[in-house]
């Protein structure tokens, strides 16, 4: 049986509202907008970064909040230890998205340790797998939610051109838990492909909310274009 919140998002659109450092749109306000934006086009939850961000936007929007910090470049850095979780549940998530990989963390507890921490502290956990293995562990730990987010960041599988649907097939195949789909969804056809492939629900951050490599996708193709 799964958490109503999460129930409220199969089937449904969500979208990941994310700026870099140094960027123009890098402003909790900014990102609050533009969630609330998503959200009235038919969001069913938002995915965040940042406590700033986290706590302006669960102020704006009316769905599901999943929350994550980010913190280094490398290795795991999202929401790399249980601190980082506990801080982001405060800021105002509803989910706290986790890097489910097998490798070492910052603060030496286990994953398993981690969402067992969370689960007592009444916080639900999404696990940002890199593979079928790391599935396998989170799933394991008992984690309320697996996703394909590092897929093709971690090391062990290729980086897709798109979403990688190969594993997204296997994790809902192999666990009877929510697997949704994030990563490289880049277009509605990439989106409809997830979801007939099994997927709860799909996210979809940089295709939407990321408007310099929106632009850049564009610039590239008129640049190439040949022309009389």
């Amino acid at each position: 049986m799964t958490h109503p919140l999460i129930d409220s998002m199969k089937g449904r659109l969500v979208v990941s509202v994310q700026a870099y450092s140094g960027e123009p749109m890098r402003d909790p306000q900014t990102m609050a907008r533009i969630a609330k934006a998503a959200e009235i086009g038919g969001a069913a939850a938002i995915r965040c970064q940042g406590l700033a961000d986290i706590a302006a936007i669960k102020g704006q929007v009316d769905v599901p909040v999943i929350g994550l910090w980010k913190e280094g470049h490398e290795g795991i850095y999202i929401t790399p230890t249980l601190r980082h979780a506990r801080a982001c549940s405060l800021a105002g998530a509803d989910i706290v998205a986790i890097d489910a990989t097998r490798r070492p963390r910052p603060d030496g507890l286990t994953y398993a340790q981690v969402v067992e921490a969370c689960h007592a502290e009444g916080i639900l956990v999404m696990a940002d797998c890199g593979s079928i293995e790391d599935a396998r562990m989170a799933a394991e730990a008992g984690s309320d939610i697996l996703s394909t987010t590092l897929a093709g960041y971690s090391g062990e599988r290729e980086k897709t051109h798109g979403p990688d649907l190969e594993l997204l097939r296997e994790m809902v195949a192999e666990f009877d838990l929510p697997v949704i789909c994030e990563g490289r969804v880049h277009t509605p056809a990439d989106a409809k492909a997830a979801m007939e492939a099994g997927a709860w629900c799909v996210i979809v951050g940089t295709a939407i909310t990321h408007p310099t490599s929106i632009t850049g996708w564009f610039a590239e193709a008129v640049a190439s274009a040949e022309v009389g």
